[in-house]
């Protein structure tokens, strides 16, 4: 392995809980499932909360938006088994509607004070015009709300009263990962991309049809390992950083 040109994370102890914030059912797992299989292995308590069930998810199926909404939240359910995690919160906002609002900042303020992670990862607030596919109105919609909730909402016992008038206490998150944006760091996730694939694969509603969907994700691996600096076979998934303190 070569010396990386951007930074490799290397687990600290000091990260004992984590809590993952997407839009989407299958959005963790395109993104994040090989870094959250990494953490997981290392002990660490990953939550999921997903802001909507993928009822109106890109599939073919003539099902209702409840069914669709059933069905996904048990793909997302089994996915998130693969890698360790048995913890999921489901918002449940309509697919397709998501905006950054006072309503779901406070929702989601709710899981960071009742999970209480050191490390929040989210999706890329800003529009990727070179891949406008990550740049679904819902995942920009979500990484926004999050970073709100993150500062100043969960920490401020002044921000929505009502969730201190609930019992749930403000609590600082001082680290937050962006997946999708350009990478100031990356996780190697070699050993853990089987299991990212076994997570992806759950997902049979919406890539059940996709005999090409491990090489996909194996070239998307490669390349951000390769622009990190690390060579082949090494495959990473990458994140921009931000410290909140």
């Amino acid at each position: 392995m070569s010396e990386a040109t951007t930074p490799v994370y290397r687990y600290d102890d000091a990260l004992q809980r984590a809590l993952v914030v997407v839009a989407h059912p299958d959005d963790i797992d395109f993104g994040s499932a090989g870094t959250v299989a990494y953490l997981s292995a290392h002990g660490v308590d990953v939550a999921y909360c997903l802001v909507t069930s993928g009822d109106a998810g890109g599939d073919d199926s003539t099902e209702t938006r409840e069914e669709r909404a059933a069905t996904r939240e048990m793909e997302q359910t089994a996915a998130a088994k693969e890698v360790g995690v048995t913890n999921l919160t489901f918002l449940r906002w309509p697919d397709g509607q998501v905006q950054t609002t006072l309503a779901l900042r406070r929702e989601i303020a709710r899981v960071i004070r009742t999970h209480r992670p050191d490390l929040v990862i989210t999706q890329n607030p800003e529009r990727n015009y070179d891949r406008i596919r990550a740049s679904h109105p819902d995942h920009m919609a979500t990484g926004e709300s999050t970073l709100r909730a993150v500062y100043p909402d969960a920490r401020n016992p002044h921000a929505f009263p009502e969730l201190l008038r609930e019992g749930f206490a403000p609590h600082t998150v001082p680290e937050v990962w962006l997946a999708g944006a350009a990478p100031t760091m990356v996780v190697d996730i070699t050993d853990t991309f089987a299991q990212k694939v076994a997570a992806l694969s759950q997902h049979v509603s919406q890539v059940g049809h996709d005999p090409d969907v491990e090489k996909r994700l194996r070239e998307w691996s490669r390349d951000t390992a390769r622009r990190a600096g690390l060579k082949k076979p090494r495959l990473a998934e990458g994140y921009r950083v931000i410290v909140t303190n």
